[in-house]
């Protein structure tokens, strides 16, 4: 088969095997999670500017990621994280630059590789918060 009949996401999973497919659809449904759900706002780009198509940062992405992860998979978060290959908020920067490089996300001029690098520690940043009633019987 040549590579023109061949999906550019397939390409890139027989290309670099570091992620699991199940990491690529994560990252692009945790993307949609954080416009739609956490209605995280439009990057400004001068005094009172805003780009028409909704683009958040690397380090929005990562803290959607994080929260769409914890809702999707609770406790069990970064074990699922994890097997697919992701183990630092770097490798999101990763995933995301392959996606970009297939044309199946964009970055602006301003994006970096580097804005995923060490958001946040991946040791306690998936363990689910439990809200408490501050009022009640108990």
């Amino acid at each position: 088969m040549s590579s023109s009949n061949v999906h550019p996401l397939i390409e890139l999973l027989e290309n670099d095997k570091r992620y699991k497919i199940d990491a690529y659809m994560f990252v692009r449904e945790a993307l949609s999670y954080a416009q739609d759900v956490m209605k995280m706002p439009p990057q400004k780009l001068a005094e009172g500017e805003v780009r028409a198509e909704r683009h958040i940062t690397g380090q929005q992405l990562c803290e959607a990621i994080r929260q769409y992860a914890v809702q999707q998979y609770g406790y069990l978060a970064k074990a699922v994280l994890n097997s697919w290959g992701i183990h630092e908020t770097g490798d999101f920067g990763e995933i995301v630059y392959n996606l970009i490089r297939i044309k199946q996300m964009k970055k602006s001029k301003s994006d970096r590789r580097e804005d995923f690098d060490n958001v946040y520690d991946f040791e306690g940043a998936f363990e689910p918060v439990f809200e408490t009633a501050s009022e009640g019987p108990f």
